[in-house]
């Protein structure tokens, strides 16, 4: 029989949302939400609360917002709250006084199938790399990174032209209902903790970087739309135009043999914008021009293309 766990939710961004959600209108009690600071953005720098912080706010959460994780205020706030169990999505790295101070441990909810793609970014990677499928997992803390015990994964397909962005929504949804499978398991005392493989052929998903955001058109066609696709919507992958920046948001690929030149702009200034790789082309639909808004291809050719006919 499955009891009411006292729970301290962590976790910062949009993908942490439901899940918090979730846990907040199931049997369990969530006695405080911790979250990023908050930082100063936009044009006015004004600050941002983050979005698990809007939720916290709006469900009268109680909420701590620590600067260090090792502060000892925070810590003694911490205690106090008295959880059974911490829970972490797309949070940071925690230090052992906090992911050991429960009596249940700390469980964490890390978008990919461990061990693979472990990391800060596994929902781009698992596109970049071309694999047709992930999911979600969701596993024990222990010291080092993502390696904790599993207790729970489900997967999920990766369409052929699906877009991390569209991914990410989908593991949204997955992750709240295996996350309280797993909540629901431990406060039940009866749940599976499964030692991650040590195989050798790992995947990771290291932080993405502008340079890693950057087209190399000498790779083959299907590489460079999978590095589009595992990066648009945000931060996008980019080229050069001429002297512009140029963030490509959605592109068709084709695999034919051509003598065109690699990476170099083709277009008949009206319709299509295409680069050829050694294999094949992107043909590019929607984009953004440094210092331009968002469109479509149309779009930008009508005001463009009589600069790029060759």
């Amino acid at each position: 029989m499955s009891t009411s766990l006292k729970i301290v939710f962590m976790g910062t961004p949009e993908f942490a949302v439901p899940m918090l959600e979730t846990l907040h209108h199931s049997q369990h009690e969530i006695v405080g939400v911790i979250t990023a600071p908050d930082k100063p953005a936009g044009r006015g720098m004004q600050l941002q609360e983050s979005d698990v912080k809007k939720y916290a706010v709006a469900n009268n959460l109680h909420i701590l917002q620590p600067e260090k994780l090792k502060n000892e205020h925070f810590i003694k706030d911490l205690k106090a709250l008295n959880a059974d169990l911490f829970v972490v999505v797309a949070f940071r790295m925690l230090p052992e006084i906090v992911w050991n101070m429960p009596r249940l441990g700390t469980i964490n909810l890390h978008a990919s199938l461990l061990p693979q793609y472990r990391g800060a970014a596994p929902i781009n990677w698992a596109i970049i790399n071309g694999e047709n499928e992930t999911g979600v997992t969701t596993f024990l803390l222990q010291q080092e990174i993502d390696t904790g015990k599993i207790i729970y994964s489900d997967k999920v397909a990766i369409r052929d032209d699906e877009t991390v962005g569209e991914l990410y929504h989908e593991l949204m949804d997955i992750g709240k209902h295996t996350l309280l499978r797993t909540v629901d398991a431990i406060a039940s005392g009866d749940y599976p903790q499964i030692a991650q493989d040590h195989i050798l052929d790992i995947k990771h998903a290291p932080k993405i970087f502008k340079e890693t955001c950057s087209i190399d058109w000498n790779k083959d066609t299907a590489s460079v739309y999978n590095l589009i696709r595992g990066l648009s919507p945000y931060p996008a992958a980019w080229t050069n135009l001429y002297s512009k920046t140029m963030k490509i948001y959605k592109a068709e690929k084709a695999i034919i043999d051509h003598d065109m030149a690699i990476g170099v702009p083709d277009t008949d200034g009206k319709t299509y914008l295409r680069f050829y790789c050694a294999d094949g082309y992107i043909e590019v639909t929607e984009l953004q021009i440094e210092g331009k808004k968002r469109m479509g291809v149309g779009e930008f050719l009508r005001g463009y293309g009589h600069n790029l006919r060759q």
